[in-house]
């Protein structure tokens, strides 16, 4: 038989260790009540910020695809490549490229020249295909091609031989010009063309040099009210006053009566 005391102190341990064991369930209880909220809570959050940082990142970069032929800043694009806004893609004759962008898809042809700009494409040369939810444009010097609607819009812009070519396979889009050509007239906005779909429309790659205001003024009146007609004649009046001033009393003409 164990002595008096040994009973006593196990069963002191037995109550001390149950007192010990109670706060544990009482946390574990509350933990398990508590740890589903900060779940959800937790969860709200990173629905809410991982969508908006996934935009923000994809905004400014695409993904180019090619199976070979294509050059990347002027090296050789491996088949599958990140590209960010400046940088070059070219294709060779006989070569074609893909460029997926944030919803946007990009068909570049052969023998194109094309710099990617995020939202926008410049094309030195060649020809493009874009199927768009994201209003992606396309610039050509002072010519840019623009989607009209927020919907998904396909189309066509070619630059060959000084002169671009716009197709709208779906929905519209406006060949919006800007810079030189737009200064030389004062309804600028009349010059945008609207390409509806189903329709195509070509326009020179040349913008023009600019023509200052006062020119387009000036030509509107006669010769005789232009700066310089005004000059000579002033000129023509002072040198035949001082002619008539110097010769005093003598006759203009040589004859005497």
């Amino acid at each position: 038989m164990n002595p008096p005391f040994a009973v006593i102190t196990q069963a002191n341990s037995r109550q001390e260790s149950r007192k010990l064991f109670l706060p544990k369930q009482f946390v574990r209880k509350k933990a398990g009540v508590c740890l589903p909220g900060w779940r959800n809570l937790v969860c709200g959050v990173m629905i809410v910020i991982l969508p908006a940082s996934l935009m923000a990142q994809d905004s400014g970069r695409a993904l180019l695809h090619s199976d070979g032929g294509v050059w990347l800043n002027g090296s050789p694009a491996p088949n599958s490549s990140a590209i960010f806004p400046h940088d070059l893609v070219q294709t060779q004759k006989e070569n074609s490229a893909k460029i997926d962008a944030d919803g946007s898809t990009v068909t570049v042809q052969p023998d194109t020249i094309v710099q990617f700009e995020g939202d926008e494409l410049v094309l030195d040369h060649g020809s493009l295909q874009l199927n768009t939810s994201r209003g992606m444009k396309v610039r050509v010097n002072c010519l840019t091609v623009i989607p009209v609607t927020p919907e998904r819009t396909q189309y066509d812009v070619t630059d060959v031989d000084g002169k671009v070519k716009v197709v709208a396979y779906k929905n519209e889009v406006t060949i919006h010009y800007q810079g030189a050509v737009t200064r030389r007239s004062k309804h600028s906005a009349s010059l945008d063309v609207i390409v509806r779909e189903g329709e195509q429309a070509s326009r020179e790659e040349r913008c023009g040099a600019p023509i200052r205001p006062t020119e387009v003024i000036d030509a509107k009146g006669a010769i005789l009210n232009s700066v310089w007609a005004k000059g000579a004649g002033i000129a023509a009046i002072g040198i035949f006053t001082c002619v008539g001033l110097c010769h005093g009393d003598d006759p203009v003409s040589p004859y005497k009566p």
